[in-house]
């Protein structure tokens, strides 16, 4: 068997010869309670074995569906905000932030980049690989100086998205933790890059719970320009 191949196979045709070997099995089983029945004893022992190869090859093949598709979705990322910049004087932005219900919201930031940090609840494996998404919250948005002097003494701007409420589930996790047996646990992630006027960022958080921030390209390049450039 070439279990190179079939790892490279897509989980849904993996499912599909699953439910035909569980067929196969249906069938072997009718047969194999066909010849108890007409007590040919040595027909029927040869059959179970045909019945219990075929069904470990159900169990096999359901297996590596499940767990390629956990893996296609550790890979996937959840939208989480996108970020616009506009520059008011040195070390001084405007930010809009978009949400993927298209909700919005301006903000304004002194520094150099801007830093987006959130709470996140990852489930344990079994969740995972079966789709469920880590949940998170942000928690704040803040300006970052590039100059260590600077980040210790000049001002800096803290946005508080205050979107916890009274129920909120992160919080019941610390409170609560028994009552939330699949949760593995609640940190904090965070991501910054730099700012230029007109930049577009977007962030997304990846099914492992770790936020990245991506610019798009006309971003990217103004980013790897020279100062002064």
């Amino acid at each position: 068997m070439d279990w190179n191949a079939l790892l490279r196979l897509p989980a849904t045709l993996l499912f599909m010869l699953a439910a035909l070997t569980l067929l196969l099995t249906l069938l072997q089983l009718f047969v194999v309670r066909r010849r108890l029945l007409d007590r040919r004893h040595l027909a029927a022992g040869g059959h179970g074995l045909i019945l219990l190869l075929v069904f470990a090859m159900t169990l096999l093949l359901s297996g590596l569906g499940l767990t390629l598709r956990g893996y296609r979705f550790l890979g996937e990322e959840l939208p989480v905000v996108q970020i616009d910049a506009r520059i008011l004087s040195p070390q001084r932005w405007q930010l809009r932030l978009t949400w993927p219900d298209g909700a919005t919201r301006e903000v304004r930031l002194t520094g150099d980049d801007f830093r987006l940090e959130a709470v996140v609840l990852k489930w344990k494996l079994p969740a995972m690989l079966a789709g469920v998404p880590p949940l998170y919250r942000l928690d704040r948005l803040e300006g970052r100086y590039d100059d260590a002097g600077q980040e210790a003494h000049a001002p800096r701007t803290v946005i508080d998205f205050d979107q916890a409420g009274r129920f909120d589930l992160l919080d019941l996790r610390r409170r609560y933790a028994r009552w939330l047996p699949e949760v593995d646990t609640v940190y904090g992630s965070g991501v910054f890059l730099p700012l230029v006027d007109g930049g577009h960022y977007t962030v997304d958080l990846m099914r492992t719970g770790a936020l990245v921030a991506r610019p798009d390209m006309a971003t990217r390049q103004k980013i790897g320009m020279p100062l002064g450039g």
